[in-house]
């Protein structure tokens, strides 16, 4: 065996926060931190570093860390049933549904659950083509709706960068953004579903105009289409609304949320109107895990505590304060609704948050290289939007 050979039958030691790559698929970028536990708004590190996360992870943790009633709800639960088929009728099961109807208020009373936004958006796309036997799916230029077959065909730039199926699994059209003139044409009677998400997340938190959304639905009333509002990001309070269709005035036929529906649990949402849920027949949809007892019961939890501790409104005090105050520094400024919010830099966004954790702050970056975004805990407090002020004007 010559020297290379040797060497290639080497195992290096590494230390233990090391193994993960060892055995994981390497196919995310990750912070550089060593996260050990939360806390409210705050992630700790084995360094002994206290970070102010505006990140929420990706928008889930819309009650930050170590909520007592959402822990209590997690172990009561688990301690009472932890997983039962949807075969099997459960009360925790209906009263979530019924809960979320009402959250939403919107007459979207029919609900299916399953357990992320891409599934909620497959399932969403599949009742539609079902109901209408159209061929086709409009969606918005700069969306992301997921990284499966039908979610993935409909997010803006997938089949250049990581789609990898042979083919989508039905026709798709993008929709030039914010373009109300190009609807009568493009939406036509092969149009099944236009799916769209009310203010784009990936996309840097970019909130798509009233009269944009507005002309959508009366496009799709008059065509026949359904009309699909994609809130896996922007639902379930973010905008400071139960959802975005709420803030613009707008009932689509069909919503889709996840992300802050479980507050860090996984669990997402297929939220029907009536004409929708009536095409909907025994066994045409299916879920092992959609629906299960714990999922349940922290959807129950998670509005429970929205509503009890008024924290719609914190969500729209603190951004109109971080609207008010954080135009500092690089940044010029600030789109989105509630705390979704894309805050636009004179630099490039990597590079403001690079600054900002070297500052114990954690933010996000986006599709738009000048935009980070912020995605934090409802239960953001003043004194966090001024630690991000003053971090913003010592970055310059």
């Amino acid at each position: 065996m010559n020297k290379v050979n040797r060497m290639q039958n080497v195992i290096p030691l590494r230390p233990a926060k090391s193994e993960e790559p060892t055995h994981l698929a390497q196919v995310f970028a990750q912070f550089p931190l060593d996260v050990t536990h939360g806390q409210g708004v705050y992630l700790f590190t084995s360094d002994g570093r206290k970070i102010l996360d505006l990140y929420g992870g990706h928008a889930v943790a819309a009650l930050g860390y170590g909520h007592p009633r959402w822990v209590e709800a997690l172990v009561s639960q688990a301690k009472s049933m932890a997983f039962q088929t949807n075969a099997v009728p459960m009360d925790v099961r209906a009263r979530a549904a019924s809960k979320l109807a009402k959250f939403c208020g919107l007459g979207l009373d029919t609900i299916f659950f399953v357990n992320s936004g891409a599934e909620a958006n497959e399932n969403a796309l599949k009742i539609a083509l079902k109901m209408t036997e159209a061929p086709e799916v409009c969606a918005v230029e700069g969306s992301f709706h997921g990284r499966t077959a039908a979610a993935g065909a409909v997010t803006w730039g997938a089949k250049e960068k990581w789609y990898g199926f042979p083919n989508t699994p039905f026709d798709v059209k993008f929709l030039p953004r914010g373009d109300i003139d190009a609807l009568n044409d493009m939406i036509s009677d092969q149009t099944g579903a236009v799916i769209v998400e009310p203010i784009q997340g990936v996309a840097g938190a970019l909130d798509l105009p009233e009269e944009y959304l507005k002309a959508l639905r009366r496009r799709c009333s008059e065509n026949g289409s359904i009309l699909i509002f994609d809130e896996v990001q922007c639902g379930l309070g973010r905008t400071g609304h139960p959802f975005a269709a709420n803030m613009y005035g707008i009932t689509p036929d069909i919503i889709t949320t996840a992300k802050a529906l479980g507050a860090g649990f996984p669990v997402s949402a297929v939220l029907m109107a009536e004409h929708v849920a009536n095409s909907v027949k025994m066994d045409s949809l299916g879920t092992t895990f959609g629906g299960g007892p714990m999922a349940c019961a922290l959807v129950e939890a998670v509005i429970d505590i929205i509503e009890s501790e008024d924290l719609l409104k914190n969500v729209r005090d603190r951004s109109a304060q971080i609207r008010r105050q954080c135009i500092v520094g690089p940044i010029t400024a600030v789109q989105g609704a509630g705390l979704l919010l894309g805050l636009r830099s004179k630099r490039p966004a990597k590079d403001i948050q690079s600054e900002l954790m070297k500052r114990n702050i954690l933010v996000g970056t986006s599709g738009d290289p000048n935009v980070i975004r912020i995605l934090a805990p409802f239960i953001l407090s003043s004194e966090h939007v001024e630690q991000l002020r003053d971090a913003l004007v010592a970055i310059g």
